[in-house]
């Protein structure tokens, strides 16, 4: 849209902006908001960027669309009176314990309070105090210090495509909350901690593990060593606004022996290895034709999402652990052979731009006799925590080099922190050797680099052309796995991370984290790989000497031991991983408990859960194949059951012993001719 408006007494041309609010600031003044983000669609709740309108009167900015000849006042009496008083009821509902927030000096609504210039708070603070849940590894969530600004809830909904957070109750009772009043951790959250880079407040913050890393740190029995992720430097460099993120880097390995850590390595050196062995496996299965397209692996928040949502692609995805895991396992490994370390006295930290690493770190896939691949995980700002804590400027510090072998790494191992990067970086080893002509084979692929959430790339490698899809943010996955199913699309691999412009943009990099500073930490990825004189994984020297020393070679049955996975199908009832494989007819007996909304209501969540527990108990796990399902239309009869063919009704959790003996285990032991017992 063209033409002008009049701001304040000053004219301001248009120039295409969706809405009033962002012309007004491309004016120069910076209207105060909670809830609108320009990634995300307007909701027009918080009232702070109101105006007033000739002709119109008090109208929120956001939801206004900009007309040619509109005159617009933003701070007249009545608008500043109404904000403040926007704010002080804000202030009321809000439990305020500032000074011990994890929000802190970057919380909005301290920061609008003093500009706005609200002293005093008139109404009375709400008492009753609700349960904070911090029961999962990654985020914190306190719906005391929710202002319902709905950022969270648009961000996991529309940009995430997972939407476990929306509001509930009505009136003065509303509140944003998982379904039935449940924990992250006992919903389908993927950790991605995108909600807590929205959250204006503390409602959702990072759980930190700061506490136990300097508690291993001091303790003499312990070998503490750190691994850095490539997106970490881009972030650093920013926070400190050191020039180059590979000096800004260099400066960080400083910081961290000063905090006090033995060995300061670099995830891009188990990048470069996932990326040798990546590509080995892709280049596999294309010529074997089968289990493509090939997904990635890398992103621990699109692998929960696939076991949750899409198990049925679960084959599809690179069997490589992350690189984060693969430098767990290399490592412990590595000191116990080479510097004498019992694996139990080596305490493994990771500092990763991804909330969704602290639970990865956790999976029981990842612990060897009770002893974790990785000990602890920090985001990025958990680290600037810590060098702030240890009273070091970074700035000022000398740069230092990284310990070796694993602090060697080339450009192909540091572009992994950016959408695009691991598809690039597989690209770059697999087209090696095939250009004609005595040319060099290419080390950059620019169709697949850049912040879009959907990128589409062909690659022509020997006498086959490569077709990928790189993807970020988890509606896009949902978008093409749609696609992939329906038939409508044909790629040979795809890259997938859950964050908008992958790692650069993860849950545990500093605020803000908006898309303007993802871009300028991509460039500060590009240019890390730029200077760095190795672009190829396999042209890695340390990497090759891992493989003539411990691996053997690619894809061999030791690097599968340490560098390689399963994945399963996840089911959450009530809080429980449940393997509910999916099998053909016949295989098993299957038994499946409707949890809608009646059957949920009436226990059917427990009725499961105890239905499994009889089936261990009876050794018949094997033989039953529960499931969890909607819904069977049967509501006045909830909770329902189904075994076979046949639904029961009525199959309360007291009624558990009777109805497992009298139908599910006769069915499940093959006696078909059993009589079915009413219920």
């Amino acid at each position: 849209m063209e033409g002008y408006i009049t701001i304040d007494g000053a004219q301001t041309p248009i120039n295409g902006c969706k809405n009033l609010l962002e012309v007004i600031r491309a004016s120069g003044i910076e209207l105060p908001t909670f809830c609108y983000h320009s990634e995300l669609s307007v909701y027009g709740a918080c009232r702070m960027c109101i105006v007033d309108i000739d002709g119109r009167g008090i109208q929120a900015s956001c939801s206004t669309p900009p007309e040619d000849g509109m005159v617009v006042r933003t701070h007249t009496e009545q608008v500043m009176k109404i904000r403040r008083m926007a704010l002080e009821l804000l202030l009321a509902n809000h439990h305020g314990n500032c000074q011990t927030c994890g929000k802190n000096t970057q919380c909005k609504l301290q920061e609008l309070a003093q500009k706005l210039g609200v002293k005093n708070v008139r109404f009375d603070e709400v008492n009753d105090v609700l349960p904070i849940d911090d029961l999962n590894q990654s985020l914190v969530r306190d719906p005391n210090k929710c202002i319902l600004c709905g950022d969270c809830v648009r961000m996991c909904k529309e940009v995430q495509g997972v939407g476990v957070l929306d509001f509930v109750g009505r009136g003065s009772d509303v509140r944003v909350s998982p379904a039935f009043g449940k924990n992250l951790n006992e919903v389908e959250c993927v950790y991605c901690g995108q909600c807590a880079s929205v959250c204006p407040t503390g409602a959702l913050i990072i759980k930190s593990q700061t506490e136990k890393v300097w508690k291993a740190i001091n303790d003499p029995s312990k070998t503490v060593i750190v691994q850095v992720a490539p997106a970490v430097r881009a972030a650093i460099a920013q926070s400190y606004d050191i020039a180059g993120g590979e000096h800004a880097m260099a400066k960080t390995v400083t910081a961290l022996r000063r905090i006090g850590f033995d060995k300061v390595y670099d995830t891009s050196f188990t990048a470069d290895l996932t990326t040798v062995e990546e590509a080995t496996e892709f280049l596999d299965r294309v010529a074997k034709g089968e289990k493509l397209p090939q997904f990635t692996s890398c992103c621990p928040a699109w692998v929960k999402y696939a076991e949750q949502f899409y198990p049925d692609y679960l084959a599809n995805l690179s069997s490589c652990k992350s690189p984060q895991q693969m430098f767990g396992s290399l490592a412990k490994q590595y000191f116990a052979d080479h510097e004498g370390v019992k694996r139990e006295d080596l305490y493994v930290v990771s500092i990763m731009p991804c909330t969704a690493k602290k639970f990865e770190a956790t999976r029981p896939e990842f612990v060897v006799d009770g002893d974790p691949d990785i000990n602890a995980v920090l985001s990025t700002q958990e680290l600037i925590s810590m060098i702030d804590e240890a009273g070091i400027r970074v700035s000022n510090l000398a740069p230092e080099s990284m310990d070796l072998p694993f602090g060697f790494k080339t450009g192909a191992g540091i572009i992994f922190g950016t959408s695009g990067g691991v598809a690039e970086a597989v690209l770059r080893l697999a087209s090696a050797g095939t250009s004609e002509d005595g040319k060099p084979a290419p080390t950059e692929f620019r169709d697949v680099r850049g912040l879009e959430g959907l990128k589409e790339a062909s690659v022509t490698l020997g006498d086959r052309t490569i077709k990928l899809a790189v993807l970020s943010g988890l509606s896009n996955a949902r978008e093409v796995l749609a696609r992939l199913q329906s038939g409508e699309a044909d790629y040979d691999i795809i890259e997938v991370m859950a964050c908008r412009g992958g790692c650069i943009g993860g849950g545990g990099q500093p605020l803000p984290n908006d898309m303007a500073a993802r871009e300028e930490r991509k460039a500060t990825i590009y240019d890390c790989d730029a200077i760095l004189p190795l672009h190829n994984a396999a042209d890695n020297p340390y990497i090759k000497e891992c493989y003539s020393t411990l691996l053997q070679k690619p894809n061999s049955s030791i690097a599968h031991k340490l560098l390689h996975t399963g994945y399963r199908s996840r089911r959450r009832i009530e809080g429980e991983d449940l393997d509910l494989s999916e099998t053909k007819t016949g295989e098993k007996t299957p038994v499946s408990v409707c949890i809608g909304t009646n059957c949920y209501l009436r226990g059917s969540y427990d009725t499961l859960r105890k239905l499994i527990d009889k089936a261990r108990e009876a050794g018949l796990a094997g033989a039953i194949d529960f499931k969890a399902t909607f819904c069977f239309e049967k509501c006045k009869a909830s909770p329902n059951v189904q075994v076979g063919d046949t639904i029961y009704g009525g199959i309360t959790p007291d009624k558990i012993d009777e109805f497992f003996e009298n139908t599910i285990k006769p069915a499940a032991q093959g006696a078909s001719d059993a009589e079915t017992l009413e219920v």
